[in-house]
């Protein structure tokens, strides 16, 4: 689980907007972009190209 401070200062790196926590998948959601970045091991991979559209 993410640290909430954490969670308080990452931006998306695409448009630097808000992002979602999603908790039961382990992923972070930016709406504007409508990208979902995946975490591993506790680590938000932040990375525009292996990020998943949806």
């Amino acid at each position: 689980m993410l640290d909430k401070e954490l969670l308080d200062i990452l931006a998306c790196p695409k448009c630097k907007g808000d992002l979602d926590y999603d908790k039961e998948n382990q992923k972070l959601i930016c709406n504007n972009c409508r990208l979902k970045y995946d975490i591993k091991d506790d680590i938000p991979i932040m990375l525009i190209d292996e990020a998943e559209n949806f």
